[in-house]
């Protein structure tokens, strides 16, 4: 079946592996804003609540399937639980970061990893 919005496909698996690599560089001590060549999607701006949890919801699938070696499908339930769970945890100025930026700041990180572990999914390496 084709994508009726590839642009917004891509645009969300970019965000995810932005996401998910920002992730993994914070015990690096790297700072993730100095991710190099990435513009966050303007949209996140005014982007309903509903919005922004399909769009962390697709974020998770498509890093959880490559991370597990499982069918996108076989996600659905624990990321739906993983994109609810973080996004009612953030505060105000947490979710402000994440619509400006495109990806979590330090203590919403550490709140979606917490939702991981809720949501028994595996945390990225």
């Amino acid at each position: 079946m084709r994508s009726i919005a590839p642009r917004t496909g891509r645009i969300l698996l970019a965000a995810g592996l932005i996401s998910l690599l920002a992730a993994c560089n914070a015990n690096k001590g790297t700072p993730t804003a100095s991710l190099e060549g990435y513009t966050p999607d303007p949209a996140l701006k005014t982007a309903s609540a509903g919005n922004l949890t399909g769009r962390v919801r697709h974020a998770c699938t498509v890093t959880q399937a490559r991370l597990q070696s499982v069918p996108e499908a076989s996600l659905a339930r624990p990321c739906g639980c993983y994109a609810k769970q973080t996004l009612a945890s953030l505060n105000p100025a947490e979710l402000e970061s994440y619509r400006t930026t495109g990806y979590f700041n330090d203590s919403a990180r550490a709140k979606a990893l917490s939702a991981l572990d809720s949501c028994s999914l595996p945390r990225p390496a």
